[in-house]
Order: structure tokens, then C-alpha cells, then sequence
């Protein structure tokens, strides 16, 4: 046993040493380089899983290029909504940002085939496609508007929230005013289920539940916990009614003035914060729940998804030829 230990620690030793060279050499390459700072936005606050992403991006990026290019975070919105944000990357006064993907949609309109309802049974599946040729495909169409995809984050499986009733079935909800996110296959998914969809961004919604102008939202658990939405919020079903992706987005012609090889570390930082938002967002739901739940929040585990399936329908009638041939390419990928 002790020999194997031995050996063990000679390979970890060894390797550790290439891995060090590996970086060294990296870092050398970005020796002559000019500094460059980017100023990466988000909508969301510092316990957010986009922060959490926010943050390794910058970590990784800066460790890599030696200190040559340096991320400058902006969270909780003080740089504009998110359509704000994708508008000040096209014009170039926002370098990039973590964005949901409903909102991207908006610029691309094929993205928003992720957002059909219940269309992933697990995220396993999501980062399946995501990550995949689909996925990449898509990120590639950004380009045509003057953005640049990294790699997709995550905003994670949806739940509905509201001030008013426990809701176990979309009878619970009909005509109830729920906040949407500002993209039509959203606003179509809710008023199939009966509610008054009622699209606007995140940060009017903070103050519209607060003043009692809008029932309900509907989010991940990571944000109605980050953002103490049981405060405003009774209930909570977990309808997991939509996996919204996210995405490390970059204004093309930023992305286009930094020398190729930064190009490459920006590209792999992204997708490994990605990464490890993804595995913080898992490891943290189940503790994120039960404090919600010590808040006085009330959840129901386990709504008749089979009725808001049912309740849906009509959306993949309307977009079904939408999205050209994407969600067919999806639906066989999870086969």
C-alpha cells in the first residue's frame, strides 16, 4: 500500500508540474499583450448563481492571461435591464454579460426553442443539447446581430410563486397576474395556463410584488431565494415548468479586437464557469429550499404536471414552425 501511495503521489506530482508548466507557458503568450479590462453586467445580486458564474469567469480569465485582461463585475443592475445590457454590447458600452436566454431570444428569435415549456425532463438532458451541436449552432446565430455567445450558464427549471393560494393545477392560477419575462413564448405559455401573463423586466417586478400590482413570478429556486421572495410571496409549486438557460454573451466587436489567443481563454473561461455555476446551483436547491420553507413559505412538491402539460399544448402548436427544424433536432437528441 505503501509503494502505491508512493507512486500515487510521484504521478500527482508530476502532473501537477505539467499543469503548472502548461499555465506558465500560457501566461507567457500574453506577455506582450496590451491590458484590457471588460466590464461584465448581470442583473442580479452577489448570492445569485449568475454571480457565482460572474466571479469564476473573472477568476479564471485573469489567472490565465498573467493580469493582461482583468473582469470588472456589475451586479444587481446598475448597468440596465438585461435588453439594456444586450443593446449596450451590440453598440459597444458594455463589454458582456450573464443573460437569460429569454432575452437573447429576443435578438435571435430560434433560441427562444429552449424555452418551451416542459421540452427537458432533467438538466442532464439541457446541457446535453447545449452543449452540443444544437446549442452551438445557436450561439454561432448571435453573430448575425452583432453579439457574441460563450457558453450557456444556467438560469435553471422554473417554478411558480405567488401571493395568493397554493396552486396544485392550472386552475389555481386562471386570472391571476404573473410576471413573465419580456419574450412571447413565455407571455403564450402562461395565458394557455389561465393566467394574465404580464411581461416586464426583472427589476419592476421586485417593486410590482412588493406593491401588490402582480400576484405571482416564476423563477428558479436559486433566485426566489437569493431575492427573499417569501417575502412577498406565500406559495411556491414546484412546476419546473421551463429550463431557461443562460448565456455568457460578449459584443462582437469587443470580441473581435481581442488578439486570438485571448479569444480562446475568454471562450474556455466561460464555459467552465458555466460549469461550476451549474454543480453550485444543484449542491445549493435542496438547502436553499428548506430555509424558504423555515421563512414560512409554503411549497407544494408536487403539482399535476400531467394538467399543465395538457394546459400547454396550444404553445407547440403556435411554434412548432418557428424555430425551423430545432425543436425536431431536440426532441431526437433526447431520444
Amino acid at each position: 500500500m505503501k509503494k502505491l501511495s508512493g507512486g500515487l503521489l510521484a504521478l500527482t506530482l508530476a502532473m501537477g508540474s505539467l499543469f503548472a508548466g502548461h499555465a506558465a507557458a500560457d501566461v507567457e503568450a500574453f506577455k506582450d499583450m496590451r491590458a484590457v479590462n471588460l466590464k461584465l453586467a448581470h442583473v442580479v445580486n452577489e448570492r445569485d448563481g449568475f454571480h457565482i458564474a460572474a466571479v469564476r469567469f473573472k477568476e479564471l480569465v485573469e489567472e490565465r492571461t498573467g493580469g493582461k485582461v482583468t473582469v470588472e463585475l456589475y451586479p444587481n443592475a446598475v448597468l440596465g435591464d438585461e435588453r439594456t445590457l444586450l443593446e449596450g454590447m451590440q453598440i459597444g458600452t458594455v463589454d458582456m454579460g450573464v443573460i437569460t436566454n429569454g432575452p437573447v431570444a429576443n435578438f435571435v428569435e430560434e433560441m427562444a426553442v429552449f424555452e418551451l415549456p416542459f421540452l427537458f425532463p432533467t438538466p442532464e438532458d439541457a446541457y446535453k443539447v447545449l452543449d452540443g451541436e444544437i446549442g452551438q449552432e445557436l450561439l454561432g446565430k448571435l453573430e448575425n446581430v452583432n453579439l457574441k455567445g460563450l457558453a450557456y450558464a444556467e438560469r435553471g427549471f422554473r417554478n411558480l410563486t405567488n401571493s395568493q393560494r397554493a396552486v396544485t393545477n392550472p386552475d389555481d392560477i386562471k386570472g391571476m397576474k404573473i410576471r413573465v419575462m419580456e419574450n412571447p413564448v413565455y407571455i403564450d405559455t402562461f395565458r394557455a395556463l389561465g393566467a394574465n401573463a404580464v411581461p416586464m423586466a426583472w427589476t419592476e417586478a421586485l417593486t410590482a410584488m412588493q406593491q401588490g400590482t402582480i400576484d405571482g413570478q416564476e423563477n428558479p429556486v436559486n433566485v426566489i431565494h437569493s431575492f427573499k421572495l417569501n417575502e412577498t410571496q406565500g406559495h411556491m409549486s414546484f412546476t419546473r415548468h421551463t429550463y431557461a438557460p443562460a448565456i455568457f454573451v460578449m459584443g462582437l466587436s469587443r470580441w473581435n479586437a481581442m488578439p486570438a489567443a485571448a479569444q480562446d481563454v475568454l471562450k474556455t473561461a466561460a464555459q467552465e464557469a458555466a460549469e461550476h455555476e451549474r454543480a453550485m446551483n444543484a449542491q445549493m436547491q435542496a438547502e436553499q429550499i428548506e430555509e424558504l420553507r423555515a421563512a414560512g413559505m409554503q411549497v407544494v412538491e408536487n403539482p399535476d404536471i400531467a394538467a399543465f402539460q395538457a394546459a400547454v399544448a396550444p404553445v407547440y402548436e403556435k411554434y412548432e414552425s418557428r424555430f425551423g427544424d430545432y425543436l425536431k433536432r431536440i426532441r431526437a437528441e433526447l431520444q
